[in-house]
């Protein structure tokens, strides 16, 4: 199976384990000492370092910004392929919810594998966009009820 077939396995389990909330479909996807880097200030990014953390923020991350919304789309805009021993991808998630405007963001996402396991897991943000999405935050966190 080549990286970009192992990459679009592990995300068809994450959106798997969106749904249910079970996180366990994704684990056999990382090395136990694997890193995540989200480019994003904290606490909606940061470096999560090994399996448990990195899952451990996955449901984090899920239950108190994703799961607000009435609606989640994942959109692939480029990609996946291979870029610098990495898998490359540039993508959009968009959400809805009643009570305030709808909000988008682009990211690059990098993954690099080490065997059938993800090393590092990167994730990408312009400056723009994260100024655009704390912008968004400071306004209408509060009304759903998403914690900064």
């Amino acid at each position: 199976m080549s990286e970009i077939e192992r990459f679009a396995s592990y995300a068809a389990a994450f959106e798997r384990a969106y749904e249910s909330d079970d996180w366990s479909v994704v684990e056999p996807f990382f090395h136990e000492d694997a890193l995540y880097v989200v480019a994003l200030p904290a606490p909606f990014g940061g470096r999560f370092e090994g399996r448990a953390a990195i899952l451990a923020y996955f449901e984090r991350i899920l239950n108190g910004f994703d799961r607000r919304f009435e609606t989640r789309t994942v959109t692939l805009l480029e990609g996946p392929r291979l870029e610098d021993g990495s898998v490359w991808l540039r993508g959009r998630a968009a959400y809805t919810a009643a009570g305030v405007p709808d909000v988008a963001f682009d990211l690059e996402e990098l993954a690099t594998f080490e065997g059938n396991r993800i090393r590092r897991l990167e994730d990408r943000y312009s400056s723009e966009t994260a100024t655009a999405i704390g912008d968004w935050l400071e306004v209408h966190a509060a009304t759903l009820g998403i914690e900064r």
